[in-house]
């Protein structure tokens, strides 16, 4: 009798749970599928998925229910961006900081940096290269330790000796050593699967490689290829049979033909791209994460002395020189894209600028909004839990202020944000 007493108070206790529901009464709500934007619409919420969607402001049916007043607002599904460094950001000490800080130090930093993003009204990001701590901050994160995004990491990203991912370059002779696979440096295809597997070891969802040198980084040359296409195969094919995708950082010209070839998903930042790089990704179906935050943010701290080593400034320059132009052709051409800023290079928080910078390159407003949505769920292989607000949806939904349609700049300030059903923001 016992038993049966405690079985019915805990079947009742779920049933009650079950019973409780968000409604939220929304003034427009885009729906990123078809492009369209709807008008007083009610979101039903419950255990973390979206419920339903139904016309008019519905009332809810039960007293424990609550209703969410978004009337005057503007609703969209949360924002993914598919190119973040949670571990840190910028700043005039950066380059010192590996040498001061701890692991405990940076795992710190990024928890804050975390919750910062996700009231920015990014509920989903991918972290594209840190030390590892990226992997323990994603499962805090999942288990509900700390507040943030969701997070899909490439670890450690995967470089060539001297290349833009080798953790030593910039360091005295006697410290730099000689990284390897372990720790994501490789000079051939056989170091190229070790490196790989070590990733998946080490608990990376995806993997991350420097097809060419990179602005940032201490050394001279920010566009060469760094892996030859033997490595770079190697390294897609092993992904892939560890149910890995691979994201090239890369900005000239071979680099990107070589790892586009190898069958990448993504090319991060793409600086040099011509014509050629272009339709060789619309065959491969390979897509351009622009990143234009990034570019605009460096060229205005390059004018700061001091800020970036005297090696750097001269790759920003001529880097800064190309895309205007880079991007209008990428646009001409339609060459896929994903919504991506490298946030890192730039505040955390302000990563919604890149909708303003995509408009002002010349993509739709409503574009935009799709490549931070459906096409980065797609590529998640998440498009049927992300990017769209829809019945048996997670429950990641965003509200600005303004149709962001006909003001772009709205998206730069979140004033709602619910992540798998939980309100962590309500302005």
């Amino acid at each position: 009798m016992k038993n049966f007493f405690k079985s019915a108070i805990l079947l009742l206790f779920t049933v009650s749970l079950a019973a409780q529901s968000t409604y939220l009464h929304c003034g427009k709500v885009i729906d990123t599928k078809s492009g369209a934007i709807t008008n007083e619409q009610t979101i039903i919420v419950s255990n973390g998925k979206i419920l339903d969607v139904k016309d008019g402001y519905v009332n809810p049916t039960s007293t424990d229910d609550k209703i969410v007043d978004l009337k005057s607002k503007t609703v969209l599904p949360g924002l993914i961006d598919m190119h973040v460094h949670i571990e840190g950001e910028t700043s005039p000490t950066r380059y010192l900081d590996r040498f001061t800080k701890n692991n405990a130090d940076v795992a710190f930093v990024s928890a804050e940096i975390a919750n910062r993003t996700l009231l920015s009204g990014f509920t989903t990001v991918r972290d594209l290269g840190g030390s590892g701590v990226n992997v323990a901050l994603r499962d805090a994160i999942a288990k509900g330790t700390v507040p943030g995004p969701r997070i899909f990491t490439a670890e450690k990203a995967i470089g060539t000796t001297g290349g833009h991912a080798d953790p030593t370059n910039g360091m005295r002779k006697d410290l730099m050593g000689d990284p390897g696979p372990a720790e994501g440096v490789i000079n051939s295809p056989e170091d190229a699967r070790k490196a790989v597997r070590q990733r998946y070891k080490n608990g990376a969802d995806l993997i991350k490689i420097t097809a060419t040198g990179g602005v940032l980084s201490v050394a001279k040359n920010g566009q060469n290829a760094q892996f030859t296409q033997e490595e770079v195969n190697e390294i897609v094919n092993t992904a892939k049979e560890y149910g890995m995708v691979v994201a090239a950082h890369a900005h000239g010209k071979e680099g990107m033909m070589r790892a586009v070839r190898a069958g990448v998903q993504t090319i991060e930042h793409g600086s040099f791209m011509d014509k050629e790089v272009a339709e060789l990704m619309k065959q491969k179906n390979a897509y351009l994460v622009p990143t234009l935050s990034a570019g605009r943010f460096v060229e205005e701290k390059a004018k700061i002395p001091n800020y970036y080593p005297p090696v750097i400034l001269p790759k920003i320059a001529s880097t800064m020189e190309v895309l205007d132009e880079t991007f209008k052709m990428v646009v001409e051409e339609g060459v896929p894209i994903a919504f991506g800023t490298d946030a890192g290079v730039f505040p955390h928080g302000e990563n919604a600028k890149e909708f303003v910078y995509m408009v002002e390159a010349g993509w739709s407003p409503m574009f935009s909004i799709q490549s931070a949505t459906i096409t980065n769920a797609k590529l998640l292989d998440m498009e049927h839990q992300l990017g769209q607000i829809k019945a048996g949806f997670i429950a990641d939904i965003i509200a600005v202020d303004d149709d962001p349609t006909k003001n772009i700049s709205t998206m730069e300030n979140v004033s709602f944000v619910m992540k798998d059903g939980k309100i962590f923001k309500n302005e």
